[in-house]
């Protein structure tokens, strides 16, 4: 019914038609007892995609992009006089580091490489070194690049140390299964637009309900990216605070609805042959990516820009927008990539043919083929 286009940027993702027009509904109030009703439905289903059991986890609901879970998490979850610990290795651990900074919050800025797997020793060396950290935090899939943490392993050691572990998983939720327990997760985070493939506005944060409750004694650095706020708002009324995204719900709701019909792992089966096939086009072209395949989420491939002097970036993004494909500049500072996303409802099949169209653009620019690096 609309125009389709394969998007292989790192979100938005790609939709269906009956995600798009479940936004189509009769205007109504967000203090409706229905409305209210289609809210708790959503909470449940974004629990159960993370195995969580909700006698310990809840669903926190936002209206705003995923930066705006990170903020949350970040100022609403750490006490007085402790510090957080972020595992940083790529550009969406280094913007925790940012608002950490903005809120003056005390942190360690822990550094590792950005294509390489993260130093565990070093990890617990911190937490051994400082034992005022209260909150770990780190990236599941580092987006710019594709790296995929052991989130696994890290929480296992912050519960060790005692400390509460969250993770941002915006780019992994409902894609690469996860389970909240077996993960040792206190806290992720997600947008709608992603992993669920719904539409932007609706953030959430999943976790303990026993922290959050504690979190009403820590200090209040902000009014609308408060935890405890919103959740004992909802606990209390089953809304938001303040208005929700209407439209965007109930597109959400449908995507729930897709998501479960699905099935988790066919649904990361899917994916991951998205994944693959992405992989196996860019090798048949000649370029190289920025992680190794075995370091990857499954999910990203960062390609690196050829050395060519007929490469241009923005015309081949151009020459490939036009013909319904969404490719995106990638995130390390100071280093030419591109990035192919595996997210949304999209099939190896639109692989295929997106690499027919990628491919007539770098004839068409002369761009060697296969491409050469120096």
């Amino acid at each position: 019914m609309v125009k389709r286009n394969v998007l292989l940027n790192p979100g938005p993702a790609t939709t269906t038609d009956t995600v798009k027009m479940a936004q189509v509904v009769p205007d109504i109030c967000p203090r409706e007892k229905e409305f209210v009703a289609v809210m708790r439905e959503i909470e449940d289903g974004l629990l159960k995609i993370v195995h969580a059991d909700p006698s310990v986890y809840t669903a926190v609901l936002f209206c705003g992009s995923g930066t705006i879970n990170m903020d949350i998490c970040l100022n609403s979850l750490l006490p007085q006089d402790k510090k957080i610990l972020i595992l940083n290795n790529g550009a969406y651990s280094s913007r925790a580091v940012e608002i950490c900074e903005y809120y003056g919050l005390e942190h360690i800025n822990l550094k590792f490489a950005l294509n390489q797997p993260m130093d565990m020793g070093a990890v617990e060396r911190a937490l051994q070194e400082n034992p005022d950290v209260a909150l770990v935090y780190t990236t599941h899939n580092e987006t710019g690049t594709g790296l995929l943490n052991p989130i696994r392993e890290i929480g296992a050691i912050a519960h060790k140390y005692h400390a509460v572990f969250a993770v941002d998983t915006t780019s992994t939720y409902a894609m690469r299964p996860i389970d909240m327990q077996k993960d040792n997760i206190d806290f992720c985070m997600a947008s709608a637009q992603k992993g669920i493939m719904a539409m932007t506005g609706l953030s959430f944060v999943i976790g303990n309900k026993a922290v959050i409750e504690a979190s009403a004694e820590y200090p209040k650095r902000s009014y609308y990216c408060n935890l405890y706020m919103q959740y004992e708002y909802a606990k209390e009324h089953g809304e938001m605070h303040f208005t929700p995204p209407v439209q965007v719900i109930y597109a959400t709701r449908q995507a729930l609805k897709e998501y479960f019909e699905e099935g988790e792992t066919a649904k990361w089966e899917r994916h991951l042959g998205v994944f693959n096939a992405i992989c196996d086009g860019l090798a048949g072209l000649g370029f190289r990516t920025y992680i190794p395949k075995e370091y990857s989420s499954g999910l990203v491939a960062a390609a690196l820009y050829p050395d060519d002097e007929n490469w241009d970036f923005i015309k081949i993004h151009d020459y490939c927008y036009e013909r319904g494909f969404t490719i995106y500049p990638g995130k390390v500072e100071k280093m030419g990539m591109f990035r192919l996303c595996a997210l949304g409802a999209i099939t190896a099949k639109d692989i295929e043919d997106f690499f027919t169209v990628f491919e007539e653009a770098l004839r068409k620019y002369n761009v060697a083929i296969p491409v050469k690096y120096k």
